[in-house]
């Protein structure tokens, strides 16, 4: 067992810091077209309930260096940024109650490209490691493997779609020619059944006159 010696107080020390910690958790990698909008998502998880404690930094690194700059901060109410790169652009997405810190980033331009830090502080939950988010920000989408399923997918489902419908029409023509066989038929019957009447009549005539 541990008693109070200097070396089980610091370890004691150290894992209730670890528990304490706050665990960030981001896509780390994120690509986006220029001038859409792109949601940088971060969510988080902590040892404390959530309260008005709560503190969400978001920063930026530029890809191409340079200082960090200020990009959002969450403290019960959101704050965006007076100026800057990020001024009218940046608002808050998140949802403190369902872990979310999340902010969306509107009308990318190609000197958006860099690493975006999500923060989360909520005491007593106060370390932990930042999360981050590397976003290219491209003239077009590249197709990812994900873009290839969807394709697959939505091939298969319209050939699946195209079998049904020549499938429905081909019993819908079998129908109509049978159905016009069968009136055919229903017609040809009084036709025929007069013919023969009619000749009947003129073998009794014949019969008759002999």
């Amino acid at each position: 067992m541990c008693g109070r010696s200097a070396p089980c107080a610091a370890l004691l020390l150290l894992g209730a810091q670890l528990a304490a910690a706050v665990e960030i958790y981001t896509s780390q990698v994120l690509e986006a077209v220029n001038g859409t909008d792109v949601r940088l998502k971060c969510t988080f998880s902590s040892f404390a309930p959530v309260g008005d404690a709560l503190t969400v930094t978001w920063n930026f690194r530029p890809r191409d260096g340079g200082p960090e700059q200020f990009v959002f901060y969450y403290h019960v109410d959101p704050f965006s940024p007076m100026s800057g790169r990020f001024k009218d652009r940046v608002v808050w997405d998140g949802n403190p109650e369902r872990y979310d810190a999340s902010i969306m980033l509107w009308k990318l331009q190609f000197d958006d490209n860099g690493t975006y830090t999500c923060q989360v502080k909520n005491p007593p939950d106060v370390d932990g490691l930042i999360g981050e988010i590397r976003l290219s920000v491209v003239h077009t989408a590249r197709f990812s493997e994900m873009h290839f399923l969807a394709l697959a997918i939505g091939s298969a489902c319209a050939l699946m779609v195209m079998v049904v419908i020549a499938v429905v029409l081909v019993q819908h023509f079998r129908k109509k020619r049978w159905a016009e066989s069968a009136h055919k038929v229903v017609e040809m019957k009084p036709k025929e059944e007069e013919r023969l009447n009619g000749e009947k009549k003129v073998s009794v005539y014949l019969e008759d006159t002999d």
